[in-house]
């Protein structure tokens, strides 16, 4: 298994905005996720369950960048902004780091999201 092939593919699905097919294929069964606010899932099921409903309420997708990635060893690091416009008229501007661990396999068993800290400007 090539991980930065997987990572580069995986990626590529997530910045075209086809993010429940990326946790679909390159999320195992036990993938557990945590973010920055304290939110969590616990298998692939419920991470498609909720991308499912995050990806139906957003209006208007202004932009998905990745900037930079990273293999070592069975983790990777992603950099992307992702900018959306909300069906209840709010804005997401996320400049975040998707920190993922990887099984033999080439599934992600482990992925949380970092804060960038990083305006728009």
């Amino acid at each position: 298994m090539d991980l930065k092939l997987q990572v580069h593919q995986m990626d590529e699905m997530v910045s075209k905005g086809d993010i429940v097919n990326a946790v679909k294929v390159y999320f195992a069964e036990n993938a557990s996720t945590s973010d920055y606010g304290h939110l969590t899932t616990a298998g692939k099921t419920q991470m498609v369950e909720k991308m499912e409903g995050f990806l139906g309420s957003i209006a208007q997708v202004n932009g998905i960048i990745l900037h930079h990635s990273l293999v070592d060893g069975n983790v990777s690091a992603s950099e992307f902004t992702f900018d959306f416009d909300m069906k209840d008229g709010s804005k997401i501007y996320w400049h975040e780091i998707i920190r993922r661990i990887w099984n033999e396999e080439g599934k992600v068993i482990k992925e949380e999201y970092f804060d960038a800290l990083n305006q728009k400007s």
